[in-house]
């Protein structure tokens, strides 16, 4: 059997919510074969960070070097990358390679407001990693961060941010709504020419915990299977969504818990 082979390059969430965990987990259900190299190792549970240790950056590029080696990549997905050393190892790798989609989900800080990018790395990420990105995927407070405006609480402010970030090196810019307001929650997409808005019933769960991992591993698989742009952040939404809404079914700790990512295997296997 073969199927697309992605490798995920960001941070180990020890509760297993998000980084890592939650990307091989994405691939996992999206039918794609998960590598990993792993930029950081957090201490942290549902209910926030309890310590950050780097992961050296000479090894970085050594777990990339051996993958590529090895297997034949379809898809990168990159999150966490906690400080300027990391971020120039992995730019500096990927740089030699060609042909693989990149997504590049900017993570700054954790859902529970700890900080996960050290203090004067966002300039390094700006020069060096947003031009390598096929598709680059904020959410509302990282687009304004990345920009130094305020956060953007309309569409037309979106869709403003898109365009000056794409202007920025990536192919493509998605901002992510999950920390909008109202019923709906819209994500704006800029190609680099035109704009399109993709929309899914805002979910009311606690356990929210590595939605914006999620999505941005679930675009790189799709991306991985060979989906166009457009079917793949649609696809990656709606999937996003079945797991929100199935995330109450779990019981994993005692603050913001995670996604359902198994959500159409376990509820096929019925209950218990």
């Amino acid at each position: 059997m073969t199927i697309p082979n992605v490798l995920t390059i960001a941070g180990s969430d020890s509760g297993g919510g998000a980084g890592i965990q939650a990307d091989l987990k994405t691939f996992a259900a999206l039918r794609t074969y998960g590598a990993s190299a792993i930029t950081a190792v957090t201490a942290q549970n549902t209910q926030g960070v309890r310590a950050v240790h780097q992961v050296p950056p000479e090894f970085i590029t050594a777990q990339i070097a051996a993958v590529f080696e090895d297997l034949q990549i379809a898809a990168v997905k990159i999150g966490m990358i906690g400080n300027a050393e990391a971020i120039e190892a992995v730019a500096s790798a990927l740089e030699r390679v060609s042909g693989v989609p990149i997504v590049l989900d900017p993570v700054m800080v954790a859902a529970s407001g700890d900080p996960l990018l050290e203090a004067g790395a966002e300039a390094v990420l700006k020069s060096r990693l947003l031009p390598l990105a096929d598709v680059l995927t904020p959410n509302l407070p990282e687009a304004a961060r990345l920009l130094g405006r305020d956060r953007a609480e309309e569409e037309a402010a979106m869709r403003d941010q898109a365009e000056a970030l794409a202007a920025l090196g990536p192919k493509a810019v998605l901002i992510k709504g999950g920390h909008g307001t109202g019923d709906e929650a819209l994500d704006i997409l800029f190609d680099g020419q035109d704009f399109a808005r993709f929309t899914a019933l805002r979910v009311a769960t606690k356990n929210v915990h590595g939605t914006g991992c999620t999505l941005s591993s679930a675009i790189a698989a799709l991306l991985a299977r060979g989906f166009r742009l457009h079917e793949a952040v649609r696809e990656a939404k709606m999937y996003l969504t079945s797991a929100l809404l199935e995330a109450d079914k779990l019981s994993v700790g005692q603050g913001a818990g995670p996604l359902n990512h198994f959500y159409a295997l376990w509820g096929a296997a019925g209950e218990g």
